[in-house]
């Protein structure tokens, strides 16, 4: 009976060893074709956002949190490379037969998301959708010194200005000066809920307070683009939320504050991805408000506010003091900190309440993003530092799609936001402050302002530019439209299942090159 038993045994093991040869798998886990199982992996990408999209149209929603989304699916005629060079998206190359005039030439078979070709009108189209007033685009005053545009053929469009533009392929790159279709437009009305373009990747649905899907452009005329397969955007307006997600392995990535990011700087499996931001963060005032429509009471409010105590307490001391051109882009930027409004003076403070006519103070609302955790903290801050020269702030939280109507419509005496500086200081300053720019809803308007950013938009001379933009900038701190705060770092949580994400100041959710493992 032993006998038989060992014989049996050795048959079962010779059998097994014949079903392992036969499976074609060796001991690395790895098939006879060389192939990794780990390449078989799901390539979806699975991002927890902090806010729902507020619309999906590229001309007319500057909010980030549509940004993220509508950046996938449409394609610019220029882009900023990793280094921040200006180079070809879906113009193949330019060029400028005069100072005043561009000449892009248009890559070939790029297809709409709907299989149409893109083509010299669809540019031309989008532009004066930009340009037309009813469209109302954020970015319209970019584009401004635009004086024709003309199709010289298929694939080949000029750009004729009124005057020589140092801004203008920079302002190109940006995420709203995207190509769309004439046909998808007029179908919907507008963009804010379908989104066809020509980009890495496809819309699919936006499910409100609960995800939106997008999928891979087969047709991607970058070949080897995008490398995954379908990314997943859930929105996760609770920070604990997003922590949590992103521990349990629920989602692979999410941007983060400073102290969550901290929680999490031991935790196996997760990395944590730090860059110091182009943004900053800011007071915004309705210079037509009874009150704020005299500059001493915004300089008073600027002596009152210390601003370190906001990047200590608000950033986890990660954030640095700012202007309207945050520090991150270097020479661009002033030394904002030695400038007399931003030492805390409650002295001086009180003394141009006085001359204002407010010797004791005044009532007055700040109104922030309830979603915005920063926001509301740095509404709280305020608050009790404005107290100190007898403002009494009541605090407005409201949410986010109300929070954009606000700022549009400039319905609030005070804002507590976000801005981005961008890639050059005209955004910064003649973008948010010109008073015909685009992005200036608080009604201030002083007509040498707009003369030094008008000329610094013209001058070539990179030095000469810059001496133009510091003399802007200390400008726009004395007449104070805003009170500028501080520029945070960023902090990104990823999965170590995640290869090839790396943000970077001018884009921190460059995706083309993610893959999971």
């Amino acid at each position: 009976m032993m006998k038989k038993g060992f014989l049996f045994t050795i048959m079962i093991i010779s059998l097994s060893v014949i079903l392992i040869a036969c499976s074609g798998t060796n001991e690395e886990g790895k098939s006879d074709n060389g192939d990794d199982d780990n390449k078989q992996v799901e390539q979806v990408l699975k991002i927890a956002n902090d806010q729902e999209p507020a619309g999906l149209d590229p001309h007319k929603t500057p909010a980030h949190s549509s940004v993220r989304i509508y950046s996938q699916v449409y394609s610019g005629l220029v882009e900023f490379d990793k280094d921040m060079n200006i180079v070809g998206d879906l113009a193949v190359d330019w060029n400028q037969p005069d100072d005043q005039t561009y000449v892009f030439n248009l890559h070939e078979g790029v297809k709409f998301h709907n299989g149409r070709e893109m083509k010299a009108e669809d540019v031309k189209y989008s532009f004066e959708r930009i340009l037309a007033e009813e469209t109302a685009s954020h970015i319209a005053s970019y584009f401004s010194n635009v004086e024709s545009i003309e199709v010289l053929g298929d694939y080949q469009i000029q750009f004729k200005l009124k005057s020589t533009d140092a801004t203008f392929l920079s302002n190109l790159t940006n995420a709203s000066a995207v190509v769309v279709a004439k046909e998808v437009v007029e179908e919907h009305g507008d963009l804010q809920q379908e989104a066809i373009g020509t980009g890495p990747f496809k819309f699919v649905e936006w499910v409100p307070d609960n995800r939106v899907v997008l999928e891979k452009n087969e047709e991607y005329y970058k070949e080897g683009l995008p490398k995954l397969d379908e990314v997943i955007y859930y929105t996760m307006k609770d920070e604990a939320a997003r922590l949590s997600a992103i521990r349990t392995g629920e989602v692979d990535l999410t941007t983060l504050t400073a102290q969550s990011a901290s929680l999490l700087e031991n935790q196996e499996k997760i990395d944590i991805k730090s860059y110091q931001s182009l943004e900053y963060s800011y007071v915004g005032f309705n210079v037509n408000s009874e009150i704020l429509k005299d500059e001493k009471v915004r300089q008073a409010l600027s002596l009152a506010t210390d601003r370190q105590s906001i990047a200590d307490i608000v950033w986890n001391g990660d954030a640095v003091i700012s202007g309207p051109v945050a520090p991150s882009m270097g020479d661009w930027s002033i030394d904002v900190e030695s400038h007399e409004l931003y030492s805390k003076n409650l002295e001086k403070a009180k003394e141009l309440l006085a001359e204002a006519g407010y010797p004791d103070g005044f009532e007055i609302t700040i109104t922030t993003a309830s979603t915005y955790a920063d926001m509301v903290d740095t509404a709280q801050i305020l608050q009790q530092q404005w107290k100190e020269i007898g403002v009494e702030a009541t605090i407005k939280q409201i949410e986010w799609g109300e929070y954009i109507d606000t700022w549009l419509n400039t319905s609030a005496d005070i804002l507590i936001g976000r801005n981005g500086s961008g890639t050059d200081p005209d955004r910064a300053l003649n973008y948010f402050f010109h008073s015909t720019g685009s992005a200036n809803v608080w009604g201030f308007a002083d007509s040498d302002y707009d003369a030094l950013v008008e000329t610094g938009k013209t001058t070539v001379d990179l030095e000469e530019r810059k001496t133009i933009y510091t003399e802007a900038q200390e400008k726009l701190l004395e007449l104070s439209p805003n009170l500028f705060l501080v520029s945070p770092m960023k902090y990104v949580a990823v999965r170590d299942s995640v290869e090839g994400f790396t943000p970077y100041p001018h884009n921190g959710e460059y995706i083309l090159d993610v893959t999971k493992k």
